[in-house]
């Protein structure tokens, strides 16, 4: 009789709710993450602090940066920038139809049948998976091009200044936005792998 009760509650639509706070809280810590910098450099010579900051869509330089260091520290493609927002747009689209699916996907393409996953399931680890290798991604990234620059992505590093030809000392580190990335892409595949065990046999 308590196996049953335990039954009726995992079949409940309480499961259901319970994955779709999940999935929003993740979805809003996924939009915190976005905003908040993920890499910033201090030019020791200048007043105040993160002199170029690095977020999802581009970096953003103050303007004695701008006019006096070489442009490869901070230039991205023009299409970089609309890109990573159309990016955001799809994953935000994607978590909200997990939210309310209930159809079932196999993988018969792939020859096998006899696999079908929720496509709610699907769809967050999809999210998920994609926001990991974008952080992953956007430090490779910040890598190349402070190799481009001729200086150091993280710790101690010399930049020229582009109009005497002097070098001054810059400071580079990795800000908390890019841990709350990481760890919201994490979070969204964790909701995504036990998904089942939240719902049960629930429809949803």
């Amino acid at each position: 009789m308590l196996k049953a009760g335990f039954k009726d509650i995992n079949s409940q639509p309480a499961g259901v709710g319970l994955f779709r706070i999940l999935v929003l809280g993740a979805a809003a810590f996924m939009i915190y993450s976005w905003f908040a910098p993920w890499w910033g450099a201090n030019i020791v010579v200048l007043p105040g602090e993160d002199h170029i900051v690095m977020r999802p869509w581009g970096i953003e330089v103050v303007s004695q940066v701008r006019n006096n260091a070489d442009s490869s520290l901070w230039s991205m493609p023009w299409f970089f920038e609309p890109f990573m927002w159309a990016y955001l747009t799809v994953c935000m689209l994607l978590l909200a139809i997990s939210l309310f699916s209930n159809r079932q996907i196999s993988f018969q393409r792939l020859k096998l049948t006899k696999i079908k996953l929720p496509l709610a399931t699907v769809l967050v680890l999809l999210v998920g998976l994609s926001y990991v290798v974008a952080v992953v991604l956007a430090f490779v990234i910040g890598e190349v091009r402070a190799e481009m620059a001729d200086t150091n992505f993280i710790g101690k590093s010399k930049v020229k200044h582009a109009m005497t030809g002097r070098k001054v000392k810059m400071i580079a580190e990795l800000k908390d936005g890019y841990w709350f990335a990481l760890s919201a892409g994490m979070a969204l595949i964790l909701v995504g792998l036990v998904r089942g065990l939240i719902v049960g046999k629930s429809k949803i």
